[in-house]
Parts: structure tokens; sequence; C-alpha cells
């Protein structure tokens, strides 16, 4: 890998463990929507190799099956 996908994927991994920290007064339909936006930016960064599309549209999908499973 990289070095620079080394550091988008970092980025990525660090920004959604920031944004976990402010969800404790969120619904349990919320938390799933942001748990599976940053699951899915994760492995859309693995899977095209750091791609800036890929990172938000793994971010994407994810939101909207988080978001599915939470209801």
């Amino acid at each position: 890998m990289k070095t620079m996908n080394k550091l988008a994927l970092g980025t990525v991994v660090a920004a959604m463990l920031l944004g976990l920290g402010g969800c404790a007064g969120m619904s349990k339909q919320g938390k799933s929507t942001a748990v599976g936006a940053g699951i899915g930016a994760v492995g859309g960064a693995v899977l095209t190799n750091g791609s800036a599309l890929g990172t938000i549209g793994g971010a994407a999908v994810g939101g909207v099956v988080g978001h599915e499973v939470g209801k």
C-alpha cells in the first residue's frame, strides 16, 4: 500500500473515531447511521486503494445500510 493511501485510511479511521465520541445524545438509528457510514468509508477506501470517490461512495452506502438496520 502506498504511503498516501495509508495516510488517507488513517485519516478516515481517526475521523470516524472522533466522530463517534459525539454520539452520546444520538438516537439508536442515528448511531447506526454514523457507524455504518464510518465502516463504509473505511471499506470503500480499502477496496479502491484510497480513492476519494470510493471512500465517499462507501460512506454513503454504509450510512444507508446503517440507517435501515437501526430502524
